[in-house]
């Protein structure tokens, strides 16, 4: 049940980052971008979901390579999560997909907004294949933003065979310079601050914002404005959820 509470906690949370950022408008048409996407799909033989974050609705593009998956006639879905294709990996892989994309969240939102483009993120997922076996896949994740950079449009998520092996789980990866870099707690500082979440975890105790006050040396003012400020970035409801979130990526 902990462990279903957290995968619910960190879908509803990447989701609600993802369409509250949304504009209404977008110099980039939606067909423009399918275009594109089934010409890749094509030449790559990858299977690509673009995720229309104004609309809630994502389409499917099948390459060669969704013919392993046995996913049908799997063109478009009215939301923007690609359920066939998540239910092909375990419970625990789909949370530390929304995990690895959480984090890739908050590594943008900490860049300059002209140098978000230039980065994607890069995964090794597990998928249960058509012939029942497990099998490592690529997952690549792009995001398109208004002309302002302001707010997002689309997510385009591209899966294919993992052609060779890597260490580690989820990059940062930019696609300009070819660098990447690992998406692990160690970027933590990028979500909550280590106040915030030095804060989170005395919550967690138990302990109440006077109590917090007092060991911290900061009034109870401070800690009501940190207890917002988590809320906040995190996208939840109130501190409880806030906790249950941290605790699954590793916060503290």
């Amino acid at each position: 049940m902990v462990r279903n509470n957290h995968f619910a906690e960190s879908r509803k949370t990447l989701d609600n980052l993802l369409r509250s950022e949304n504009g209404a408008d977008s110099c980039v048409p939606l067909w423009d971008i399918m275009v594109n996407m089934r010409f890749w799909a094509r030449v790559e033989n990858v299977l690509i979901v673009v995720s229309d974050m104004v609309e809630g609705k994502s389409h499917i593009i099948a390459g060669g390579f969704a013919r392993n998956l046995d996913i049908g006639d799997y063109q478009q879905e009215n939301s923007i999560w690609e359920s066939k294709i998540l239910s092909l990996m375990s419970q625990e892989e789909q949370e530390e997909k929304y995990i690895a994309e959480l984090r890739f969240f908050h590594y943008l939102r900490h860049l300059p907004k002209s140098k978000r483009a230039d980065y994607y993120l890069m995964s090794k997922l597990r998928f249960r294949f058509a012939d029942g076996g497990i099998h490592d896949v690529l997952h690549r994740m792009y995001y398109i933003f208004d002309d302002n950079v302001e707010d997002l449009r689309y997510a385009i998520c591209i899966y294919g065979p993992l052609p060779f092996d890597f260490k580690g789980k989820s990059f940062a990866v930019n696609s300009v310079r070819g660098i990447k870099e690992e998406l692990t707690a160690s970027g933590n500082d990028s979500i909550l601050s280590r106040r915030e979440r030095q804060i989170l975890a005395m919550i967690d105790t138990g302990m109440k914002s006077a109590e917090i006050a007092g060991q911290l040396n900061i009034s109870i003012h401070t800690v009501s404005r940190h207890r917002q400020e988590i809320i906040g970035k995190l996208q939840v409801k109130n501190t409880h959820e806030a906790c249950r979130l941290a605790k699954s990526m590793d916060l503290f």
